[in-house]
């Protein structure tokens, strides 16, 4: 296999648990996750043989799109989690493969041109060789700038070439490597090239919770606290993880994004030090006022953005 390169992280199994975790933690409508999911299994299917890329225009290339810390990033980590669970070892083993945008991108003349085509021509294919192969391309609006919006002070002659590279790259991986799956995350689809758009299979949009998935998270959280700190089954925070309460905290939460709301539980946690030091001691009543103050707060970073 050719050497690894900067921009790409070893490869991880589909099997490791944290990946499992990765798929299961993260709050979505179930249907977005089954679009995905099956969009995957689709690509694998119906990009074997000789099936014309014209006729039968399948890229294997999965776009989330969606506000910063919905979970567009873990979700596609633990994809490969789920196709390992559908397929096993069936067409090879199955595993994750990041790619880095950052380690791509030089100020250099051409140099992000050429470092994104050597990627794609010549590592992730020799990596994807043995089976099933999930390729994260996060951030892909670092790479896949929209021409049409570059400016004279980004340099439209790179932003094009780059641009150009990563188009001519996803063409040639849907092609040759018909058990690679390539996911893209971006945080601003509008930046994103529109031609990179027009060739993915499908895009999610990502979303922020809604108060029913807020609870859920919410609840997710706690129960993960309780687990990590072996507090006790009658202890505040154990209990407050059942407490009808907390659909009546999930609500004033509302425009909160899922990382947000998990950091919010521990966030709580470091508003008595009390709480810091014995965190099973937290209560629903300190999740509500908590929860009050962060509305406020969220209230007036709205005000001020606008």
């Amino acid at each position: 296999m050719t050497g690894s390169h900067p921009a790409l992280s070893q490869p991880i199994p589909g099997s490791n648990p944290s990946l499992v975790g990765a798929w299961d933690q993260i709050v979505l409508p179930p249907e977005d996750k089954m679009r995905l999911l099956n969009h995957a299994l689709l690509a694998l299917t119906l990009r074997r043989g000789t099936a014309s890329s014209t006729s039968l225009p399948v890229h294997g290339l999965l776009v989330l799109a969606g506000p910063p810390g919905t979970g567009k990033t873990t979700l596609a980590r633990g994809l490969s989690s789920q196709l390992y669970r559908q397929l096993g070892d069936r067409l090879g083993p199955v595993t994750l493969i990041e790619v880095n945008p950052h380690a791509l991108a030089s100020d250099l003349h051409g140099q992000t041109q050429r470092g994104i085509a050597t990627v794609f021509e010549e590592h992730v294919p020799a990596m994807a060789a043995d089976g099933p192969t999930v390729l994260l391309l996060d951030e892909v609006e670092t790479l896949a700038f929209s021409r049409s919006e570059a400016s004279t002070e980004t340099n439209p002659v790179d932003v094009h070439r780059a641009t150009d590279a990563v188009l001519a790259g996803i063409d040639r991986i849907g092609r040759e490597c018909p058990t690679l799956i390539t996911v893209a995350t971006t945080n601003f689809s509008l930046t994103v090239d529109a031609a990179f758009l027009s060739r993915a299979d499908c895009v999610i949009e990502i979303g922020l919770p809604g108060a029913k998935a807020i609870e859920a998270i919410l609840r997710d959280t706690i129960e993960a606290l309780a687990a990590h700190t072996e507090a006790s089954a009658s202890s505040p925070l154990t209990a407050s993880a059942r407490d009808p309460k907390l659909a009546k905290i999930a609500a004033t939460l509302e425009g909160h994004d899922g990382r947000q709301v998990r950091k919010f539980v521990v966030d709580a946690l470091a508003t008595e030090s009390d709480l810091a030091i014995a965190p099973e001691r937290l209560s629903i009543e300190v999740l509500a006022a908590h929860a009050q103050v962060a509305s406020r707060q969220l209230a007036e970073e709205d005000r001020d953005a606008a």
